[in-house]
């Protein structure tokens, strides 16, 4: 992040990749009075297996077998998903590893470890996959903490990957320090039938609509909502339009009842 380098005293932010430092070094960050947590080699090999967030796709709409008049017929594009992180992260992102295990130690609630199943980063983005379970005490955490500071919830919104990816669905959370200008992401992977997560309206007001966007669009079923009800689409609406199982449909017009037809339907012309 630019701004980080033009902040006093906050480290800047490393380009990211699997290992190495690109930033500031781990040595020379600046740690809150109860010092940095070592972290050992169980901690950076989890026994959890890499959360797969790609795969490879032909066409735009996964058309075969017949015409494709959209113009992504020929669309090519590898699966893509970056490694699992290790030690150091470089930037400011060992700080904000190290301080939030001390913080949770501290709180008694539940092992850095077992809360965070895996940490991404990648182009200068730090991702952690967390379990669900433990979700609402993270967050928490990371508001509260004097070290952290992520006051700011700038965003909820889900992801399908589509079949073949294990725990296609994603629940994704942007967070924002504004007392120390950084920006972390969380994630949730969820199956299909059992698209549940735990809410953060507690935690963040601010993730109330994002939350009911998100399942309106999605089905994510936040537990916990003061309210989980439609916000883009009637009441009465049936299924989430951004699940990559939901029909294309077509596009009515004024026309002789004529219909634009989807484009997995559509005749090729040659």
């Amino acid at each position: 992040m630019p701004d980080d380098e033009k902040q006093p005293g906050v480290p800047p932010t490393g380009t990211g990749g699997a290992s190495g430092v690109t930033g500031a070094s781990a040595g020379t960050s600046e740690h809150s009075e109860r010092g940095a947590v070592a972290f050992s080699p169980t901690e950076q090999h989890r026994p959890h297996a890499p959360t797969v967030t790609g795969r490879s796709r032909e066409g735009m709409f996964g058309i075969s077998g017949s015409g494709d008049t959209s113009g992504f017929g020929g669309l090519r594009l590898p699966a893509y998903a970056p490694a699992p992180a290790e030690r150091p992260y470089g930037g400011w992102f060992d700080e904000v590893v190290d301080e939030t295990t001390a913080a949770l130690e501290e709180g008694g609630l539940v092992a850095f470890a077992d809360a965070v199943l895996q940490v991404t980063v990648d182009r200068g983005e730090m991702t952690w996959y967390v379990a669900r379970d433990h979700l609402p005490a993270l967050a928490r955490t990371l508001r509260d903490d004097p070290a952290l500071r992520f006051e700011f919830c700038s965003g909820v919104s889900g992801v399908d990957y589509g079949e073949g990816v294990p725990q296609q669905l994603h629940s994704v959370t942007q967070l924002l320090s504004m007392t120390y200008r950084r920006r972390l992401r969380l994630e949730v992977c969820l199956d299909l039938d059992d698209a549940r997560c735990p809410s953060l309206v507690s935690v963040y007001p601010t993730a109330d609509w994002h939350e009911r966007e998100t399942w309106d669009m999605f089905g994510i079923v936040y537990d916990g909502h003061p309210s989980l009800t439609r916000i883009l689409m009637p009441d009465d609406w049936n299924g989430h339009p951004q699940l990559k199982s939901y029909p294309l449909g077509g596009i009515p017009v004024e026309y002789k009842g004529a219909e634009i037809p989807p484009p997995d339907q559509r005749r090729a012309y040659t």
